[in-house]
């Protein structure tokens, strides 16, 4: 089958790589569509020291698994493999279980390939009428809900989204659907635009219609210097949510943190149903957040167009013949 892998060097497209074998308790599944994300290039870069295929964000179609009831359903699926049997896993938090392996970034193969496998209990079924070039960011906008479920946010709070790519704006349309007044706050006048289509309220880095102090910032700059901007628009004893993750570190002067009494809550993956019944109601969209579209054996080609300063969502395009 035809697989994208990273060999720790280089980025490879491989049409000589097995179909993945399924164990009991897993699905084999076809992939549609997947989506390469700001920590796909950060692996590329050393992020986890991860060699294999890559990839974690996508939507197919399962091929076999125990329930047969399952195959031929389209899917989506989380991305943590949790063993369900450590202390984390047994107090409810198997994304931070203690031998946690990740698709495409530790210890389990990604989903940038004709075929992956999964856990079936980390698969999601995705509606008849939600397709797949919204299924794609199933995995993406639990992410951005997932800032609502670790950060009580009252409606009177004023929230800053720091960083206009494609979590900043998924993280702003999700506020602005919950009812929240959140400022999305980018360098991209083009892509700002998007959230302004959406009714979302914007400003450029620098200018002087941001807020004085925000009583919540989510940082999704996806840049070393996130935090230091991100304090400097939170107000005392606010809190700032991180979602970037990155392989080269800056150094950060955490003194403001402490003498303003702020919280800073890291933020990771989140659920996927909430994050689906939003796609089904139309109460996100989409459509503005692809920026191209690029068939598997051009990979390295969309890599180079993921990781062009200001690019959109860049998919992956596994409809083809299997092979």
């Amino acid at each position: 089958m035809v697989a994208v892998f990273f060999d720790g060097r280089r980025l490879l497209v491989r049409e000589d790589m097995p179909l993945p074998a399924r164990r009991e308790g897993e699905a084999l599944v076809r992939v549609r569509l997947a989506g390469i994300c700001n920590t796909d290039l950060e692996v590329t870069r050393g992020y986890l020291g991860y060699v294999g295929i890559l990839g974690h964000e996508f939507v197919g179609t399962v091929a076999d698994a125990d329930d047969p009831g399952l195959v031929g359903r389209r899917v989506v699926g989380e991305i943590n493999v949790a063993c369900g049997e450590c202390s984390m896993c047994r107090m409810g938090h198997p994304r931070h279980c203690e031998r946690i392996r990740t698709m495409g970034m530790r210890d389990w193969p990604g989903c940038f390939a004709d075929y992956t496998v999964l856990p079936s209990g980390n698969l999601h079924c995705v509606p008849e009428h939600v397709g797949d070039l919204e299924a794609v960011f199933v995995e993406p906008l639990a992410a951005a809900v997932e800032v609502l479920e670790q950060v009580h946010i009252r409606q009177s709070d004023s929230v800053v989204v720091l960083g206009d790519g494609k979590l900043g704006l998924l993280v702003a349309e999700v506020l602005h659907a919950s009812g929240h007044r959140a400022i999305l706050v980018g360098r991209h006048a083009e892509k700002l635009a998007i959230a302004e289509r959406r009714g979302i309220e914007t400003a450029l880095a620098g200018s002087r219609s941001l807020p004085r102090k925000a009583d919540v910032v989510v940082e999704c700059t996806g840049s070393p210097s996130g935090l230091a901007d991100a304090a400097a628009l939170v107000r005392p004893r606010g809190t700032i949510v991180l979602k970037s993750t990155f392989h080269a570190g800056a150094p950060v002067n955490l003194s403001p943190l402490v003498v303003n009494e702020v919280t800073c809550v890291g933020s990771r993956c989140g659920p996927f149903p909430p994050a689906i019944r939003l796609l089904e109601e139309q109460r996100i969209d989409t459509s503005g957040l692809i920026g191209a579209i690029f068939p598997a054996a051009r990979a390295v080609e969309a890599f180079e167009e993921a990781s062009r300063k200001g690019s959109l969502k860049v998919l992956l395009d596994f409809r083809g013949e299997a092979s």
